[in-house]
């Protein structure tokens, strides 16, 4: 090859390279972010691109426990599992806590059972809240507004505490809390459903931040925190495995 071939053949290869690497970055919808040194993997779906589900047993009414497991089910269907996270709190019996609706069909009710004390667990510090998904789309709705409202909707999950409420910060957030650990939420973004996990540890007020303040999320639900956050994502090599034996609910977002 001459050389006016040669840089002919180098200048198609640099134009040519950034276009693949575009397209393959806009395939992935999860993506690792940064926000005041703490490190996020933010996963986003768009209602009507793609399907939102929620799996909690299988064909043989077991739990599926494992993010291979279902994704080994969708498969079967012909389908592939382009992520999944942990769909909130579970009993020992990997059991939804709270309020569980898969395709239509109420399997758990809403948990709405009052705790006081000086040590309140995460998922009955108020108001905690419901994640659904109906016909127009997600939202994300305090627990007894989402009852009285009546929604039909073919998916929702129960978890607490309400990160953000109406682009506000759960009041009960406490700025430079020492409580901190790895969190998993859910956001809902202008039209978008944002998740987010940390790989750090970080305290609510500051994970609640991240979703009102970079992911500009007018509502957000803690779904789970410690040993309980997970995130399945195939593209980021990421297959989490639970600390306590399995997940209970799970989400994922199933593209043909």
């Amino acid at each position: 090859m001459g050389l006016a071939g040669l840089g002919f053949f180098i200048a198609a290869m640099l134009l040519a390279a950034p276009v693949v690497s575009l397209s393959s970055a806009l395939a992935q919808p999860c993506e690792p972010q940064t926000f005041e040194e703490t490190r996020f993997i933010v996963c986003t779906w768009e209602p009507g691109k793609a399907e939102l589900r929620l799996f909690w047993k299988n064909g043989e009414d077991e739990p599926y426990r494992y993010f291979s497991n279902v994704a080994d089910a969708v498969r079967a269907e012909g389908r592939t599992l382009t992520f999944a996270v942990n769909a909130g709190m579970y009993l020992p019996d990997f059991s939804p806590l709270g309020l569980y609706i898969e395709n239509g069909h109420e399997l758990r009710p809403a948990n709405t059972a009052q705790m006081t004390g000086s040590v309140v667990p995460n998922f009955y510090r108020k108001p905690n809240g419901v994640f659904f998904v109906q016909e127009q789309g997600a939202g994300i709705l305090p627990t007894d507004d989402y009852l009285k409202r009546g929604l039909d909707v073919r998916f929702a999950t129960q978890s607490g505490p309400l990160l953000v409420i109406e682009n506000r910060l759960n009041p009960i957030f406490i700025p430079g809390s020492s409580d901190r650990t790895r969190r998993s939420g859910v956001g809902e973004c202008g039209g978008t459903v944002r998740f987010a996990i940390s790989e750090d540890a970080v305290n609510f007020h500051d994970f609640a931040r991240l979703f009102r303040d970079q992911l500009k999320c007018t509502n957000a639900l803690f779904l789970d925190g410690g040993g309980g956050v997970g995130i399945y994502a195939p593209a980021l090599e990421r297959n989490d495995m639970s600390l306590h034996g399995g997940f209970g609910p799970i989400l994922g977002l199933v593209e043909r």
